[in-house]
């Protein structure tokens, strides 16, 4: 089995694709790694369903572990993804250029995460030379965009911090900055609105405060024919979340989906939703 096309990933996607994913971030050593990779492939394995293409799943495990990931996951509709890149190859020292990712199998890469922006001073002018590197190398961009604090409607107390319109134009305006306004490749993007303030929460932000976001969202790429990109939610997301979600794209998990068995519980969730959008409204009735 092939595993999906980069570009089956990006905002070509008919708006019924989901895609669910994980990243490990720094939580597992190499052995627990391999462990959890062969887990989450049997949780995979058990779901024939994905063949199908319209759950999309992808996991995103520490640089080290991309070499025996990708072995692991061989054959598998999972795609391989990578926690960051360079923005070009040469006298780099420590980073690892998007050419050699997708030599390893690598298919999207992340992008743009919160904690790179705060903690490794990212800006815009970085997150878009490595936007633009990776998708030159066939990669698929996976950039994470949200604002910094909560507000009405968010699951948290009501604050001072973003409505859900505001947070799309800011998650809009990070669109933007990421592609050069180059709405062609933005295209090829897939997007995660993950609220900063919910990422490492107890819980994520509410159902309707995520969905709301979103819809101000594709309102505003719909003038650059976008309105169907791929816009995933993650911040503590997990299992349940999904089903309550409208017009989300999927979920980008963490800690959560540590667990294997979490994991395959979304994509159960997906797929349920998947099969629902095939066969229409009304489906449930009949």
């Amino acid at each position: 089995m092939m595993q999906p096309s980069a570009a089956g990933t990006a905002g070509h996607d008919t708006p019924e694709t989901i895609h669910v994913g994980v990243s490990t971030k720094m939580y597992l050593g190499y052995r627990d790694s391999l462990r959890w990779l062969g887990e989450l492939h049997r949780e995979v394995d058990t779901r024939p369903a994905l063949v199908a293409g319209r759950v999309v799943p992808f996991v995103i495990p520490s640089f080290p572990m991309l070499p025996a990931a990708a072995e692991i996951l061989a054959g598998s509709p999972v795609l391989l993804g990578a926690q960051d890149c360079g923005w070009a190859d040469g006298p780099w020292t420590g980073e690892v250029s998007p050419s050699l990712l997708s030599e390893l199998g690598v298919r999207l890469v992340e992008i743009g995460h919160a904690e790179r922006r705060r903690h490794f001073g990212e800006d815009d002018a970085m997150i878009a030379l490595k936007v633009k590197a990776a998708d030159d190398a066939g990669l698929t961009p996976l950039l994470c965009v949200g604002e910094e604090t909560a507000g009405p409607g968010s699951g948290t107390e009501p604050g001072a911090g973003s409505s859900a319109e505001t947070a799309a134009s800011f998650v809009y305006g990070q669109i933007q900055a990421a592609t050069g306004g180059d709405w062609e490749l933005a295209s090829r993007l897939v997007i995660a609105y993950e609220p900063v303030w919910a990422i490492g929460a107890a819980e994520p932000a509410s159902a309707g405060y995520v969905s709301d976001a979103v819809k101000h969202l594709r309102a505003r790429l719909a003038v650059h024919g976008l309105a169907g990109l791929p816009v995933i939610y993650g911040g503590s997301a997990k299992p349940g979340l999904l089903p309550t979600l409208d017009g989300v794209s999927g979920l980008f998990l963490g800690r959560f989906a540590h667990e294997a068995a979490n994991f395959g519980k979304v994509l159960d969730e997906a797929l349920a939703q998947a099969n629902a959008a095939v066969r229409g409204p009304g489906s449930e009735q009949g």
